[in-house]
């Protein structure tokens, strides 16, 4: 299963670091179950191919200035536009609607209201109310 929104992470020629080397895909194409079929440069018969089953794949990081990327929300000072400190991020939950943030005090912070994450803070826009729920 790809745990990533980035599709393009399996694409022709993308690289896939598999824990001991770097593999190139030749082609890949997603399952009805949600998985790859992903086919290797210089992996050539199914032992091959079977001999990696089960590995985790992880490729370098995408330069996009935009994005938020998990490794670096997660120990980051969240606070409000006010500059109102709200605690720390120690989690990002997967939820349908949105992720969510998930604060040391146990707060949840869905996505949608991240302005922002420079320098280990992460700013929010939260509507009033948000931290006053039980």
């Amino acid at each position: 299963m790809l745990s990533s929104d980035r599709t393009e992470r399996m694409d022709e020629g993308s690289r896939l670091f598999d824990g001991f080397e770097w593999r190139t895909i030749v082609s890949a194409r997603r399952q009805p179950n949600g998985a790859w079929l992903t086919h290797f440069e210089g992996l050539s018969s199914r032992d091959a191919a079977e001999a990696l089953s089960g590995r985790v794949l992880s490729a370098a990081p995408i330069d996009d200035p935009d994005a938020l990327w998990v490794h670096e929300l997660i120990g980051a000072e969240v606070r409000d536009l006010a500059g109102v400190s709200h605690g720390r991020c120690v989690a990002v939950l997967d939820n349908p609607a949105h992720d969510l943030l998930e604060l040391d005090g146990g707060a949840l912070v869905p996505m949608v209201f991240v302005r922002s994450n420079r320098d280990g803070v992460i700013t929010i826009d939260p509507p009033e109310g948000l931290f006053d729920l039980g």
